[in-house]
C-alpha cells in the first residue's frame, strides 16, 4: 500500500505506549494495532482529528504517501 501510516513513529516521539493512545482516543488496542501496521482500509477523520490532538501533531506528520 502506498499510503503509510506513522502512529508508531510519533508514539515513540511522545514516549507513549499504545494502549495509552487508544484509551485517550477512545479506541480498542486491536483497532489501533490496524493502523499502525497498515492493514486499515480507511480512517474516520474524527479518529485522525482525536489522534493528533492526543499526540499533539499534524495529520501530515502522520500520514505519508510512498510510491509502489
Amino acid at each position: 500500500m502506498a499510503i503509510i501510516i506513522n502512529v508508531d513513529v510519533m508514539l515513540a516521539k511522545r514516549k507513549m505506549q499504545s494502549q495509552e493512545l487508544a484509551e485517550k482516543i477512545g479506541i480498542t488496542q486491536a483497532n489501533l494495532s490496524i493502523l499502525k501496521t497498515g492493514k486499515a482500509k480507511a480512517i474516520k477523520l474524527s479518529t485522525l482529528e482525536a489522534i493528533c490532538k492526543a499526540l499533539d501533531c499534524q495529520p501530515g506528520e502522520l500520514i505519508e504517501y510512498r510510491p509502489d
